[in-house]
């Protein structure tokens, strides 16, 4: 049975983005909606991963990420970032190394890349905050955001 506190924090929306980073030859995708701007001097924003995803040990080694805003209509286009093989989720997609070594979607409204400057552990979430050390708006499309999107995680079994 759900408790009403998981009830509300469902009812938070937040924007829906595509996180990329590389670990040596490794590359991989997820998608992320725990993401928030932080600071704007320096430019940090804060993402949210899970110990037990694929993603988050390359993050921790790498000491990088890039976060990719997704247009609103855009939802088929994430089911390439639920599979199980990293590789294959780049399978047909145009991009290139960002400045910390994480790809760098040009299928996107935005991306940023982040050298990663601190990690917080204080739930079962691991908190990195990057500094933001690129980034390029490429369109002016509306953003998805949680309100779009079913598949997004709230924490609920």
């Amino acid at each position: 049975m759900e408790n009403e506190w998981q009830t509300a924090l469902g009812k938070m929306t937040y924007g829906i983005y595509v996180l990329t980073t590389a670990h040596e030859e490794r590359i991989n995708g997820m998608i992320a909606s725990w993401v928030s701007q932080i600071s704007y001097d320096p430019p940090l924003v804060m993402v949210a991963v899970h110990p037990s995803r694929y993603s988050h040990q390359m993050i921790r080694k790498s000491g990088g990420f890039a976060l990719h805003v997704i247009e609103k209509d855009r939802k088929e286009f994430l089911k390439r970032f639920k599979g199980p093989d990293p590789s294959g989720k780049f399978s047909g997609m145009e991009w290139r190394k960002g400045k910390t070594g994480s790809p760098l979607l040009n299928d996107c409204i935005a991306w940023i890349d982040c050298k990663v400057i601190h990690q917080l552990e204080p739930g079962n979430h691991t908190l990195f905050i990057g500094q933001v050390v690129d980034g390029k708006s490429l369109s002016e499309n509306r953003a998805m955001s949680t309100a779009d999107y079913d598949g997004a995680y709230t924490g609920r079994c």
